[in-house]
């Protein structure tokens, strides 16, 4: 499979007074895995499915390579797609469901039969080919549906939210397995997920969405370490976004005005190893909790705003032993100290 980029051009597009798109522009590199990251209602899906086709845009343009798939009929745009809920049929055997694209196509008989099995092998489901649909688990349905749509060689993956359905040890699981695959084939691969982890896990990069606008789109650690806007930063996790005055700066150690995002797990509760450049806050304990790998401390600033601490256990001594309302002086080093710009979230 030869990949193809992807360009989005001031995608716009309405449903009734509600607007899902609002002038998106981006551009896809081929071969690349790109999330589309964002809560519901952020528009997400709505931009996949301008891609697929399932949905036209009122004004905008839509790109493979040099050419426009704006008005271009799904079945045309040479784009394999894996839905949230698989779409299988449940009348057909694994086979039957992933010979089908295969057959819309006329392709030859025996063509079919090796295209099949390679696809099923892809996935490692070669010895279930004659299985019934129903017989499968959560896992195994996911895989059938990853066999379908790569087997008549797209140059694009779509997938959204294509394990949401499965618990937490299985999904993370499949998070490599689909990694693994989108690497093995070579596709532009354009993902759909409202999990922050998963995009971080397996992205090339991540474009965070809210309100029908890319708020931010960059490498996963450039996301998380050094959000854009303050509806990025805390949307990627436990940021802490602090008026720069609030902290003690030592020489060197960064910005004395505005604001800035900490990451929870940036905080140390000594100085040690930080060397010159770090920044200190001052507060009083509110409220703590073990976590296993992790102590969650929430802290009270003298201005009276909560802030959380997430301490390794690495680094966690004395954390058991403090009592509710101790004054706690809390360290982190600059590098990990992100200014934040003041812009308002569109």
């Amino acid at each position: 499979m030869t990949p193809v980029p992807i360009t989005f051009e001031a995608v716009r597009k309405s449903f009734g007074a509600y607007l899902a798109l609002d002038n998106v522009s981006l551009a896809v590199a081929a071969g690349e895995f790109l999330t589309l990251l964002g809560p519901s209602g952020s528009g997400k899906t709505t931009l996949l499915m301008a891609l697929a086709g399932f949905v036209r845009p009122d004004a905008g343009h839509i790109r493979l390579g040099e050419r426009d798939i704006t008005r271009l009929a799904p079945n045309l745009r040479d784009i394999g797609i894996v839905f949230q809920n698989y779409a299988l049929f449940p009348h057909m055997t694994v086979r039957g469901n992933v010979e089908y694209p295969l057959r819309l196509r006329k392709t030859a008989a025996d063509e079919m039969r090796q295209r099949v099995e390679a696809a099923l092998d892809r996935v490692q489901l070669g010895h279930l080919a004659d299985r019934d649909i129903a017989a499968l688990s959560g896992g195994q349905r996911q895989r059938v549906a990853l066999a379908r749509a790569i087997v008549y060689e797209p140059r694009v993956m779509l997938m959204d939210e294509p394990l949401s359905a499965l618990d937490k040890n299985l999904r993370e699981s499949m998070q490599y397995e689909i990694r693994r695959l989108h690497d093995a084939l070579g596709v532009t691969t354009i993902y759909v997920t409202h999990d922050q982890r998963e995009a971080l896990t397996m992205s090339d990069r991540i474009a965070v969405m809210d309100k029908g606008r890319i708020q931010q789109i960059d490498a996963p650690q450039a996301i998380y370490h050094r959000p854009a806007t303050r509806f990025v930063a805390e949307f990627m996790g436990e940021a802490n976004i602090l008026p720069a005055a609030a902290l003690r700066h030592s020489p060197g150690a960064g910005p004395k005005v505005g604001s800035v995002v900490i990451r929870a797990e940036s905080f140390h509760l000594s100085p040690e190893g930080l060397g010159d450049a770090a920044v200190a806050l001052d507060g009083r304990l509110v409220a703590k909790a073990f976590r296993g790998e992790n102590w969650l401390l929430t802290v009270m600033t003298a201005a009276g705003q909560e802030v959380a601490m997430s301490i390794p256990a690495t680094r966690a001594a004395g954390c058991a032993d403090l009592a509710e309302g101790a004054v706690v002086a809390a360290f982190a080093a600059a590098g990990t100290v992100h200014p934040l710009a003041e812009v308002a979230t569109p």
